[in-house]
């Protein structure tokens, strides 16, 4: 069968009731994803106290996860292209939902380590499919913001988090971290079973990609080479920055001179600026500017992180820049996902974004390892900032790369 790619933007679409239905149960997926990652670092201090053991032995059960996480993108979100998104986002979720459980049964860091593993593995089947498909369901001239709007799910179930799990362990032990939502898990695992589309709602999806071709091979020649290296490459890096920051601005603002209570307000403005940034940069992607929308905001954030060396360190000045720099990032991370769905064939989504999440990990791994070492050597507040800036200018220069990616993907398609 020929390939198929999603409708070009400017399509006369809208949602209907059923969709809107199936993007709520989408982002619910990307809600119990981003509480389930934020969770486990907020059980340690919990966990270690019950069992008397130090935080440090639990840093193998919080990297499982990301090491899970990146083998499920590779190795099982393909599966969607092949055997139907649904089933891979239902399967995927019961599992997320029975390792959430058996979490709460953990009594050593390998237990923990094992759970947290097989959840990564998961959560990686899962993200990708969900993406693919919510691109699929989206109305072309409203996929950028539909995409946006359900992946901020990520970000409000990681609020979530830290607003309920306090509480949880207050009334019901740490356990309860655990148990509760992984029974919600379970049951959002049968609705999706029941009133999920079993397939895209426009278009055929081929049986499979091309007659005996594995789906990451396909993706990794031509002409499918060169998005997938572009799409890889530019969402790589803007996790390396991202996590680069979010993981160190904790210790860098009091060496400022900032509150060590405030550095949690500053995250919060991070997130907000996320927020924000990403809903404006999914409408100008919608109206077909891509390549400017991002290459100016990658100039600000870089312009911004440059500044951080010229600024007073006080609330107002430094605050607009975490906003602009720091949620500069967290929406362009969005924004790269929405431009990628219109790279590759339809049914090669899920594969594609697959392994664009697993690069992605990697560089989400590097960028505070390379933190780490630029506080090690004793360098600035300021200078770390500046270092920060140069991921953010290897973005703007491969945003001209954009175009070529978008005419490869059209040649596959």
């Amino acid at each position: 069968m020929t390939a198929t790619a999603l409708p070009a933007s400017g399509a006369a679409e809208r949602f209907t009731p059923r969709t809107l239905l199936s993007l709520l149960l989408c982002a619910l997926v990307m809600v119990i994803d981003g509480y389930d990652l934020a969770a486990m670092p907020l059980a340690v201090p919990h966990v270690t106290r019950a069992f008397d053991l130090p935080p440090a032995d639990f840093g193998l059960a919080l990297s499982a996860v990301l090491l899970g996480l990146g083998l499920g993108a590779v190795l099982l979100a393909p599966l969607g292209d092949r055997l139907g998104r649904r089933r891979v986002i239902v399967l995927g979720a019961a599992v997320l939902g029975l390792t959430i459980l058996g979490a709460a049964s953990g009594t050593t860091v390998a237990e923990f380590a094992l759970w947290r593993l097989v959840n990564g593995m998961a959560l990686g089947a899962c993200l990708p499919n969900v993406t693919a498909l919510t691109a699929e369901l989206a109305p072309a001239d409203r996929r950028a913001s539909t995409l946006t709007v359900v992946s901020l799910g990520i970000s409000v179930g990681a609020i979530l988090a830290g607003l309920i799990v306090p509480p949880l362990v207050a009334l019901a032990g740490w356990r309860a971290i655990f148990t509760i939502p992984g029974a919600l898990t379970l049951l959002l695992a049968v609705a999706l079973r029941l009133w999920l589309p079993a397939d895209a709602p426009r278009g055929e999806r081929p049986a499979s990609p091309g007659k005996g071709a594995i789906p990451l091979a396909r993706l990794l020649r031509p002409p499918l080479l060169w998005p997938a290296a572009v799409f890889a490459l530019l969402y790589g890096i803007n996790a390396f920055a991202l996590y680069l920051v979010t993981s160190w601005l904790p210790t860098l603002l009091p060496q400022a001179g900032f509150a060590v209570d405030a550095a949690a307000r500053y995250l919060s403005l991070q997130q907000f600026g996320g927020f924000v940034i990403g809903l404006i940069l999914a409408r100008l992607l919608d109206r077909g500017h891509a390549v400017k929308a991002l290459a100016g905001t990658y100039a600000l954030i870089a312009v911004a992180f440059t500044l951080f060396g010229v600024v007073k360190p006080d609330a107002i000045g430094w605050g607009a820049l975490i906003l602009i720099a720091g949620g500069g990032i967290s929406g362009a991370h969005l924004a790269i996902l929405a431009v990628a769905t219109g790279f590759f064939p339809r049914e090669l989504l899920s594969t594609a974004i697959g392994f664009g999440v697993a690069v992605a990990r990697i560089g989400a791994i590097g960028g505070p390892l390379l933190g780490g070492a630029i506080i090690g050597a004793g360098m600035s507040v300021p200078a770390f900032f500046l270092i920060a800036a140069m991921p953010a200018l290897a973005c703007l220069a491969m945003t001209a790369l954009i175009p070529v990616a978008q005419r490869y993907g059209r040649a596959a398609a």
